[in-house]
């Protein structure tokens, strides 16, 4: 064969090869689906390099093998292919390499790797094979791998050199395949996103004015103007938009194109669209102008909020407001009425008269006090700042507080208890649980016929323990259960027994209770006429364990009895109606309205607790309560008619436990008594032993005192206890709410500000810089620690 010849024939087996690769880069470009794309890619490497087995693998961004792909297999021979040994770690090591591999025999190669029991998965006595990594834009995604050349025969160098040309262009293929995926993907999710958004969205052609794009909630709020087999389109055709400044904008005639190219831009406008035969709807209206890179108007998006369920929401509160109005109105009148009576006939009436309108006052009273109350827990519901104090309770406990507030309220049915003997501890604040389950019980009352049976009943539910009240009354309709628990909803409303009857606010009230335990509460019912269960959950708590030396002080706090409290106020009526009150609830009271005789009464009767009258006959009672402070170690509660923030901030400064604002009831009172004693336990469990000491700062625990190198630090009684609270508990982190439940206690929680305020004086006298701390570290948004001392 001659020169030319030669290269006659190599010019002929180049094209005839091209020829090839340009039929196979066509036919997987046909396709911009993933798995056809790499199935093309896969039977053209084989075509090209007459192989008849082929594999792929693709690669992950970190390089990891992330799928493979096989080729001219039997179903047996791939599911041997898979189960081969160590088939992975076999194909990671094939897929390490960066340049071409071509091998005479795969099953020597690959036991020259390590793998010595490897044995080609199909019937060849000897395996050719070729591998050729892929890479686009200078990344490797993927490798084509090929065995078993036709009639026996070794791969070529041409065959190499005509895959390395394919891999080049399928991964160039692969990468756009794979984008296109991600975009459907991208696309399907934007899709279902708008079409399950709560608000309406419709996208316009601003150069057609056609209608590109509309989603559920657009279709349902406008249905009530079209017609049947009336589409969205010729909708858009009758339709009139009124605008919130009066102006009609009519599409008839015009074309909607002209409207959208202005480009006009509009921010939560209430309008409403109406039909010719005068139906409207009412809708808030976002559109904004989609625009090109050179600033033409492309496109347009409308949103459209339906104004129905605020509109509702607006009726249902402006109906509350007028409850809430009436309800004041109605015992402030039975007040001023019975008022009136008894200065108008002074002296004329007689004892029992007289203790009748004192009643009235006081019931009346009581009932808008309730309602206040209820106001102000709404408030903190919805702000977050609800006060909670969990602590370990029994349930039966529970129940029965409630149910005694039941049936003294007059109730008219019967109460059944179904707790079952092995339910453990909750964590419950008492007050607030009991306020729950009040709230079912009236509300359950409500709804069922007199002498009917409501049962209480209560179960372990894993980690919690789940409380039920069940009913034999009305029964709640399906449609009427999403907005059950909702401000304002009187799905399941009492008709009486309760300050806030038809208000809609109890049910909101518990689940505000219960979400802010850790709870959560649900309603069941089978239907109208079916009764209805109401069932909210408490976390479960361990039993609480004393320490031997707080054994008396803590059975003093359950019991009350032989706990002595000191109650100091000028007004000899104030003075007997706390005491009375004191007296009832099972505690010792001891009264003066002395401020001088307060030193002897501390030093011979030793009170546990101290309720002091703000303002004493010539003297302040923060001044009152600083002596105290000076010669015993007692919490003391505050009683007055001022309520301002700046006169609470000081007291609660100065060391006060608490803080009453008369009037009060007696409920209130005891339980801010019971919260006091149980705080002081718990600073006691938490009191170190020994002294704390820190580059310089030491602190005496049992003589409550601070020191910086030796010198004193002038401490407000605060103070000392924000500190005592860092270090006791250092190197924690010692959260606001933390600190505000253990210093000010529960009903302080929600407001940082006073930590932050004693952290700023702490610093100033201890010579601590927030900057630079060495004390005291702020942990942002969380709260304080101190560095672990030597205690």
């Amino acid at each position: 064969m001659t020169d030319v010849d030669q290269r006659d024939g190599e010019l002929e087996a180049l094209e005839e090869r091209l020829t090839r690769l340009s039929e196979a880069s066509v036919r997987i470009n046909e396709s911009l689906e993933l798995d056809t794309v790499l199935q093309g890619v896969l039977d053209s490497a084989r075509h090209l390099t007459a192989a008849r087995y082929g594999v792929m693998t693709l690669l992950d961004e970190g390089g990891q093998v992330q799928d493979f792909l096989s080729s001219g297999t039997t179903a047996e021979e791939a599911e041997r292919l898979w189960l081969t040994p160590d088939p992975y770690q076999i194909f990671e090591s094939l897929t390490e390499i960066a340049e071409p591999l071509r091998v005479a025999d795969l099953a020597e190669h690959v036991r020259s790797l390590g793998f010595a029991g490897f044995e080609v998965p199909v019937p060849v006595e000897v395996f050719s094979f070729l591998a050729v990594p892929m890479f686009y834009r200078g990344e490797r995604v993927g490798h084509v791998f090929v065995g078993d050349k036709d009639g026996g025969a070794e791969f070529t160098r041409a065959d190499e050199e005509t895959l390395v040309m394919f891999a080049s262009q399928a991964a160039m293929v692969i990468a756009n395949a794979r984008r296109h995926q991600d975009e459907q993907r991208a696309r399907a999710d934007l899709e279902t996103l708008v079409n399950t958004s709560p608000v309406g969205v419709v996208v316009f052609d601003a150069v057609s004015g056609a209608l590109a794009l509309s989603n559920r909630e657009a279709v349902r709020i406008v249905e009530g103007l079209r017609e049947d087999e009336q589409s969205l389109e010729e909708l858009l055709e009758v339709v009139t938009c009124v605008r919130s400044d009066g102006r009609e904008v009519s599409l008839q005639g015009r074309p909607l194109s002209a409207l959208l190219m202005s480009g006009e831009m509009i921010r939560a406008e209430e309008i409403a669209l109406r039909v010719p035969d005068g139906r409207s709807v009412g809708a808030l209206l976002n559109a904004s102008p989609i625009r090109s890179a050179d600033g033409e108007v492309v496109s347009f998006v409308v949103t459209l909020q339906d104004m129905a369920p605020l509109e509702e929401q607006e009726r249902l509160r402006a109906e509350f407001l007028a409850m809430v109005s009436h309800e004041l109105r109605t015992p402030l009148a039975a007040v001023l009425g019975s008022v009136g009576t008894l200065l108008d006939t002074a002296g004329g009436l007689d004892p029992a008269e007289t203790t009748q309108f004192l009643r009235i006052i006081r019931d009346q009273s009581d009932q808008m006090r309730h309602l206040i109350g209820d106001l102000l827990d709404v408030a903190r519901i919805n702000t977050g700042t609800l006060p909670v104090a969990p602590e370990p309770a029994e349930v039966h406990l529970l129940v029965d507080d409630a149910k005694a507030r039941f049936l003294t309220a007059g109730a008219a049915n019967s109460l059944k208890v179904e707790l079952a003997p092995d339910l453990p501890l909750v964590m419950a604040d008492r007050r607030r649980i009991v306020q729950v389950l009040s709230n079912l019980l009236f509300n359950a009352a409500g709804y069922s016929p007199e002498g009917s049976p409501i049962v209480v009943a209560a179960e372990r539910d894993g980690i919690q323990v789940a409380v039920s009240v069940a009913d034999q009354g009305r029964g709640i309709p399906s449609e009427q259960m999403p907005d059950l628990f909702r401000k304002f909803s009187r799905a399941h409303s009492p008709d009486h027994g309760s300050s806030l009857a038809g208000s809609g606010l109890g049910l909101a009230i518990c689940k505000g209770i219960v979400e802010a335990h850790g709870g959560r509460i649900w309603a069941e019912s089978e239907g109208p006429g079916l009764g209805a269960r109401f069932t909210f959950t408490l976390p479960a708590a361990q039993a609480p364990t004393a320490a031997p030396a707080l054994d008396s002080l803590r059975s003093q706090t359950a019991a009350h009895r032989q706990v002595r409290v000191l109650a100091v106020d000028d007004d000899p009526q104030a003075l007997r109606y706390i005491t009375d009150v004191l007296a009832r609830a099972g505690y010792e009271p001891i009264a003066t309205s002395d401020p001088a005789d307060i030193g002897r009464i501390m030093a011979e009767d030793k009170p546990h607790l101290v309720l002091l009258d703000l303002v004493l006959p010539e003297r302040d009672g923060i001044d009152v309560m600083s002596d105290i402070k000076a010669t015993a170690d007692v919490p003391i509660i505050f009683l007055s008619a001022y309520g301002h923030d700046e006169t609470v901030a000081r007291a609660f400064d100065m060391g006060a436990a608490d803080y009453v604002v008369k009037p009060f009831s007696p409920t209130e009172l005891t339980a801010r008594i019971r919260a006091a004693l149980r705080r002081r336990v718990e600073f006691l469990e938490g009191e170190p032993s020994a002294p704390y000491e820190a580059a310089g700062l030491s602190i005496d625990f049992a003589q409550r005192r601070a020191a910086v190198d030796g010198k004193p630090v002038e401490l407000t009684a605060t103070e000392y206890n924000i500190l005592h609270e860092l270090a006791a508990h250092a190197p924690r982190v010692m959260t606001h709410s933390a600190l505000l439940h253990r210093v000010w206690g529960p009903e302080r929680v929600g407001e940082p500000w006073l930590v932050r305020d004693v952290i700023k004086r702490l610093r100033r006298k201890l010579g601590d810089s927030a900057n630079n701390p060495t004390y005291i570290f702020t942990e942002p948004r969380v709260g304080y620690r101190m560095p672990t001392g030597q205690t």
